[in-house]
């Protein structure tokens, strides 16, 4: 489909769903890629390989030149069982790396649920809040539309200590998806634009192995929402529930398996460790599809 076609709609492998035309900036003609960069000493996939600014920033780099739309810099970890690290830790671990990869040009988001921590990034250059939380925090959500900065608002129940103690959902896909668009309507009423805005279901925050089937299979949900879907399954670990109980660096397959599936029904962006090959991945499936 030609990007100046008068429709409403766009196609994506075989589904169909609303055109949302920019997020953050960026057009949405074609899936964007969220390079993710911790700079913790404890995330569940690459625990302290980036905690130093140095190897952040160069590991931030690398993603911009695999083909990332963003970088999201986080620095408290937020697997299950973390415990939370004070926002002066965390300012002090993120800010010299979102400095220096904003000052690179590259489009970069924080990931954090804490105000202060928000508030610092956006001074150095941030345009995105990545919040797990969907900002609910005190504060938050005036911060962000005072800021006139994008937001994703991710889903989770419970906290990240205690998310995975006793999941509950009487419909996992319905609840997620509408207590998102609930959040994502508070943010328009504060004064946040809905191209601002992006929805996370948030895969594996809170959520069984079942749960997290039912939302991935009922991602068709999102396609009334008015908002950017962004989908973080990387190396999670419902993909070793899947298979062999693999360890976190070696789930790409699966990785791959669910990024693709999450396109085809219509996610706008990815959020992954792995940006060179989820982008060959991506290739390859607009090339098949589009000599059908």
């Amino acid at each position: 489909m030609a990007a100046d076609q008068p429709r409403s709609e766009r196609v994506v492998g075989e589904a169909t769903l609303p055109a949302v035309r920019r997020f953050a900036g960026l057009t949405l003609d074609r899936v964007r890629l969220m390079g993710i960069v911790n700079v913790t000493p404890d995330s569940f996939s690459d625990g302290g390989e980036t905690l130093a600014t140095e190897a952040a920033v160069t590991r931030g780099l690398m993603m911009l030149d695999e083909g990332a739309d963003i970088i999201d810099v986080g620095g408290e970890s937020t697997r299950p069982g973390a415990s939370p690290v004070t926002a002066t830790e965390e300012i002090a671990r993120i800010i010299p790396v979102v400095r220096a990869l904003a000052a690179a040009g590259a489009l970069v988001s924080v990931d954090t649920r804490h105000p202060e921590v928000m508030r610092a990034a956006i001074a150095e250059g941030a345009l995105i809040v990545n919040d797990i939380t969907a900002l609910r925090g005190e504060g938050a959500l005036a911060l962000v539309a005072a800021a006139g900065v994008s937001v994703v608002l991710m889903h989770m129940q419970g906290e990240p200590r205690t998310m995975q103690s006793a999941p509950h959902y009487d419909d996992a896909a319905a609840e997620v998806c509408n207590w998102l668009a609930g959040r994502a309507a508070a943010c328009v009423a504060a004064g946040i634009p809905a191209g601002h805005i992006a929805v996370d279901p948030g895969i594996g925050f809170g959520k069984t192995l079942a749960h997290n089937l039912a939302i991935l299979a009922g991602l068709g949900r999102y396609r009334g929402l008015p908002h950017a879907l962004l989908l973080g399954v990387s190396r999670k670990s419902f993909i070793s529930s899947l298979d062999r109980a693999v360890p976190a660096k070696q789930r790409l397959g699966g990785s791959l398996a669910v990024a693709l599936a999450c396109v085809r029904d219509g996610a706008h962006i990815l959020r992954v460790h792995d940006v060179g090959d989820t982008r060959q991945a991506l290739a390859v499936e607009r090339a098949l599809v589009g000599s059908r």
